[in-house]
């Protein structure tokens, strides 16, 4: 009884999928606080020239250097599992599949990209990385892959997940990273924040203003940004993980999938999993891609598609997206990773057009799903990954109600081991839902006014 797939090191994808190539309706451009399109060139002080022409490219496969294999290969590929456990316990006549990125050195998926933008800022010369993190995934995934490269990391973590979550500054010390709580005092926008709010639990997006700040004021020109979710870039590096399953389902003997889930915050390991999967149903193929979100941070499921900044302090250009408006500060979830303001354009335009099926579900139901998950299959995943097991539980019940054979296919996009306090939190029966009310997102929303609006082009096939 098979119940994972590992492929050989020689079939790891050699190339990168660029959804942005093949949507039906293209993405708007980035605009400036002018309003005009932003050119490649406005960017280069936050990003090198060399990811900024992966950002805008329209080729759909770009092929990944060596030196960027030769260090994914530390890892990569990762294995497909069956989860046969999780099955039998639901009873369910679906058969379930994750892609197990937690057994990355960080626990995520997060190094897909990190070693990637490294990399390609040591190519260019750069000496120092400046980055955001939520719950400590990408700051721990930065700082390991700045090890193994030989670049100084700078990171700006999320006061509440920094005090929730203590051991994730360890690991990123442990790469030789500097972790800092924001806001914090090293910036303006930092101390503009502290200002006005001084017990603030922090957020991406002042984060980001930060990180973004740290960036672009260093006079040497040797620091630049490294963002670890949204743009295209990052979407980019993350299709590994979808390509790698492709091949892993065949060797199971499955020729098609019905369902491909995974949870949302900023969109990478959603969009590593499924954009493979995307193009596919673009051509025809009749899949439900489901991006899952928290009640308390409902951007894809009651945001508006707006243009919107990606950071409080606005240093970054205005992005077509789904968005809860830059000030939005949402509660203290413990799944740090999806407390993000926005989405990424590339999913937001896949929402508009019909390919994706957003769903948001409440934390109580997730850590439940993770703790069946956990006595199950035995992993303890993210608190983050726990939304997409949720919503695995949702349509296996679906599939059995419907007495139908489905496939359904989800990221595990990283551990829990670094998260128990939720955890424990929830076997104590402490864990609150919080629902978002329409009164606060209009709020955060009401200074967007007067920005330019996107237009909510699709071809009305999906």
């Amino acid at each position: 009884m098979q119940t994972k797939v590992f492929l050989k090191e020689s079939e790891i994808p050699k190339q990168w999928y660029n959804l942005a190539a093949d949507l039906p309706t293209p993405l708007q451009p980035p605009l400036g606080p002018d309003g005009k399109p932003v050119s490649p060139d406005m960017l280069a002080p936050v990003f090198p020239m060399n990811l900024i022409e992966q950002e805008v490219s329209q080729n759909r496969w770009i092929t990944i250097p060596e030196g960027i294999l030769d260090l994914l290969l530390r890892w990569r590929p990762t294995p497909l599992h069956r989860a046969r456990f999780l099955e039998k316990a639901l009873d369910t006549p679906a058969r379930i599949y994750y892609k197990n990125e937690s057994v990355s050195p960080a626990g995520s998926h997060k190094p897909n990209t990190a070693v990637a933008q490294a990399w390609y800022n040591k190519q260019f010369g750069i000496k120092k990385l400046a980055t955001e993190t939520g719950a400590g995934q990408w700051g721990s995934a930065l700082a390991f892959a700045c090890a193994l490269i030989g670049l100084e990391c700078k990171v700006f973590m999320v006061r509440i997940s920094f005090e929730q979550k203590p051991l994730r500054k360890v690991m990123m010390q442990t790469w030789g990273a500097t972790c800092i709580p924001s806001p914090s005092p090293e910036t303006k926008a930092g101390r503009d924040v502290l200002a006005k709010n001084p017990d603030t639990p922090g957020s991406l997006g002042i984060a980001i203003s930060e990180a973004v700040e740290a960036a672009v004021t260093d006079t040497t020109g040797q620091t630049r940004y490294a963002l670890g979710s949204v743009l295209n870039h990052v979407l980019l590096h993350q299709t590994v993980i979808g390509l790698e399953a492709k091949k892993q389902l065949k060797l199971f003997g499955e020729k098609k999938v019905d369902i491909v889930i995974g949870c949302a915050g900023g969109g990478s390991n959603f969009a590593g999993l499924s954009f493979p999967f995307t193009n596919d149903k673009i051509h025809g193929a009749k899949i439900e891609i489901i991006p899952v979100e928290p009640t308390s941070c409902p951007t894809l499921t009651k945001g508006p598609f707006i243009y919107d900044h990606g950071d409080i302090a606005k240093m970054t250009p205005l992005l077509p997206m789904y968005s809860l408006g830059h000030s939005f500060v949402p509660a203290a979830i413990h799944a740090g990773g999806l407390r993000y303001h926005g989405m990424a354009p590339l999913v937001s335009q896949g929402v508009v057009e019909g390919l994706f099926k957003p769903m948001a579900i409440p934390q109580n139901e997730c850590f439940s799903a993770a703790m069946l998950f956990a006595r199950t299959e035995g992993i303890i995943v993210a608190p983050e990954t726990s939304h997409a097991v949720a919503a695995v539980i949702r349509k296996a019940k679906e599939a059995k109600e419907e007495g139908k054979e489905k496939v359904i296919l989800f990221n595990l996009s990283g551990h829990g081991l670094m998260d128990l306090y939720g955890y424990d939190l929830f076997v104590q029966g402490k864990l609150v839902d919080h629902e978002l009310h329409q009164d606060e997102i209009d709020a955060a929303l009401a200074e967007l006014k007067g920005l330019p609006r996107p237009s909510l082009a699709k071809t009305g096939k999906w």
